[in-house]
């Protein structure tokens, strides 16, 4: 068996020296063994998961999950990487189908009547009659959005309220252009949720707050800091309108961001989505939300590899 030091498990886990000695004294690094004043850990032992995290509101709250919970889509995606690269068509073909299924599924859970087969000829550049100039924007603009996301994941740190806005900017473009990329300035409540959005006042300082406490997030497996930020995102709705498909934006770009795929969550399963997240949102548990989101990647980790 092969092994790693405690500095080279803070490199591969990002996560502090102190906390992995904190982990390794409360046995939960399986495998791990102690010699002398230094401990040998196994090259492929699993981070394991944190179950409290810091809200914005200096809140806990519970994501309660086995310390192996990730071990499937961390190895799914491992056999992902180790076929990558992924020859140029094929990837330019799965990514054409994802883009238009993730344009679809998002405008869906708003509330957009196109079918899937009405969004790609709209993104084609083709009138669908019967449809309403928003909803017709409302495909060319999410497209327009996940192209953004390609060129913010060339940066160093794609997760800023600049780039925030920047998302949401794209998202209502010349559908409210007045509202696009700024914070509301009046009161909202969220149609179906028992949570009530925050004072509008409280916006600006929530949301520096939110980026702040997302750097923080860090030493959590990647899926459950893209959950998080998705759900605290939707939970300040700093946006009058379309906080949501801004927020799975912002959720598959630090999940690209951490070298796995953008997920889909699908308009048919919004009532289980809708569900996890107003649990969250009202009782603090994540659970659920990271659940789901565990299985959506899951699911598009297995795509890639079918056709590979």
């Amino acid at each position: 068996m092969e092994f790693m030091t405690t500095k080279e498990a803070v490199k591969k886990w990002n996560i502090s020296e102190r906390r992995i000695r904190q982990l390794l004294q409360d046995g939960r690094i399986e495998g791990a063994v102690k010699n002398g004043n230094s401990w040998n850990i196994p090259v492929d032992a699993i981070k394991p998961v944190d179950k409290r995290v810091i809200k914005p509101d200096s809140t806990e709250f519970i994501i309660d999950l086995e310390d192996n919970y990730f071990n499937e889509v961390d190895q799914i995606k491992r056999e992902l990487d180790n076929k990558r690269p992924i020859p140029k068509e094929t990837l330019k073909s799965l990514e054409e189908s994802i883009n238009l299924e993730w344009t679809y599924n998002s405008n869906g859970i708003e509330g957009n009547t196109l079918t899937l087969r009405e969004t790609q000829v709209v993104l084609e550049g083709i009138t669908v009659g019967g449809k309403s100039i928003k909803e017709h924007l409302e495909a060319i603009n999410h497209e327009k959005a996940i192209l953004y996301l390609n060129d913010l994941l060339k940066e160093n740190n794609p997760i800023s309220e600049w780039n925030i806005k920047g998302i949401h900017q794209l998202v209502l473009k010349d559908i409210d252009d007045e509202n696009a990329g700024r914070y509301r300035r009046e009161n909202v409540t969220i149609k179906g949720a028992t949570h009530i959005p925050p004072d509008y006042l409280k916006v600006p300082e929530l949301m520096e707050k939110l980026v702040l406490n997302y750097e923080n997030w860090n030493n959590f497996h990647p899926i459950i800091q893209a959950a998080l930020l998705h759900g605290e995102l939707v939970k300040i709705h700093p946006f009058v309108d379309g906080n949501g498909r801004t927020s799975r934006l912002l959720m598959n770009l630090d999940l690209m961001n951490h070298g796995f795929n953008p997920v889909i969550i699908k308009k048919e399963d919004r009532l289980e989505y809708y569900e996890a997240l107003d649990k969250a949102h009202t009782t603090g548990d994540y659970t659920d939300f990271v659940k789901l989101i565990t299985k959506l990647e899951i699911e598009m980790l297995k795509k890639y590899l079918k056709l590979l």
